[in-house]
């Protein structure tokens, strides 16, 4: 999945190009772990994250969020979408907590966009 720099690129179409490369199983907070869907939950330990998108705008917050790309140990790719900043609503369920105790992969490559008034481009 390659960005070039100055593409304009919103969180939908990042979703969209996971769906496409079939890595669009959505990782969710539970009391047991993170699930999607499947009955499976995984641990921490059992995570990587292997790369992150991140979104800052300033003229539409819900453009303050990040997607994680997680890799589960057994081969199951998908992601973890949060919103950051004032529209953070993980207080209470430990997601937070339960993100920063996953494995980031030493190649992780953080791409982060910044709503501009003339465009949405990556910052280098």
């Amino acid at each position: 999945m390659s960005i070039t720099p100055g593409e304009m690129t919103t969180l939908s179409a990042v979703l969209e190009k996971l769906r496409i490369k079939k890595r669009d199983s959505e990782f969710r907070m539970t009391p047991e772990g993170f699930g999607t869907g499947n009955g499976k939950y995984y641990t921490p330990e059992q995570l990587k994250i292997i790369k992150t998108y991140r979104f800052e705008g300033d003229s539409d917050p819900s453009d303050s969020s990040i997607i994680y790309l997680i890799e589960a140990d057994n081969g199951l790719i998908g992601y973890s979408l949060d919103a950051y900043g004032a529209y953070s609503d993980h207080e209470d369920d430990g997601y937070d907590d339960f993100i920063r105790k996953i494995q980031m992969e030493e190649r992780d490559e953080q791409i982060i966009f910044e709503d501009k008034p003339e465009n949405l481009t990556p910052v280098e």
